[in-house]
């Protein structure tokens, strides 16, 4: 499919949200190397690779030029996101801010990744799936450079609240919605569900054995 064609069926306002999961999944980066106190080179790789590691193994997967090779403000936009954290006062780099971002950004992305992999002619469960890989496969690239359990460990629910969006938005576009409400409104659900998690401590139920 003809990108540019795929990026005008998604409307004038999706692309926002990538915009937005980018920026504060880069953010997660930058953060996630500043309490370390590494150089400005580490936080702005951490950045980009957090900002943009789950995009690129989405576009990777269903056939897409890779969004931030073609789009060069994408960069940019993380490289600012790292210069804005080094200069931040170092009383913003709490871990609520650091979750609460991580949510937003997790639902934001989950979202718009569903959203592209449909305008590629993926099949509605695989677009929900990558939906999923676009949201959380940044953070744990993020964890493993930091030498950090993986998100994927957490007690709390995390890669449901992605599922939550992602399958929402591929479920509100079967339906017929338009993609901007359907993307707020699977974003929005998302980004809930992870936060009444954070909250309350929401969890699946573990495994016990046999």
């Amino acid at each position: 499919m003809d990108p540019i064609a795929a990026a005008e069926r998604l409307g004038p306002i999706l692309p926002w949200l990538d915009l937005f999961g980018i920026a504060v999944f880069a953010a997660t980066g930058a953060l996630a190397a500043a309490r370390r106190e590494q150089t400005f080179v580490t936080l702005a790789f951490f950045a980009l690779v957090t900002g943009v590691g789950g995009g690129t193994i989405r576009d990777l997967l269903i056939g897409a030029p890779v969004f931030w090779v073609h789009a060069p403000s994408v960069a940019g936009l993380c490289l600012g996101v790292a210069v804005l954290l080094w200069f931040a006062p170092q009383r913003w780099w709490t871990s609520n801010v650091f979750d609460w971002l991580d949510a937003a950004g997790l639902a934001a992305y989950a979202a718009f990744g569903a959203a592209k992999a449909l305008e590629y002619g993926i099949p509605p469960v695989p677009a929900a799936v990558m939906g999923v890989v676009t949201a959380c496969a940044g953070g744990i690239i993020r964890d493993l450079l930091a030498g950090e359990p993986s998100i994927l460990m957490r007690p709390e629910l995390y890669v449901t609240a992605a599922a939550l969006a992602a399958a929402l938005y591929v479920a509100l576009s079967l339906a017929g919605l338009p993609p901007l409400p359907a993307g707020l409104v699977s974003a929005a659900a998302g980004f809930a569900l992870r936060a009444a998690a954070m909250l309350w401590r929401l969890g699946l139920p573990a495994y016990r054995g046999g």
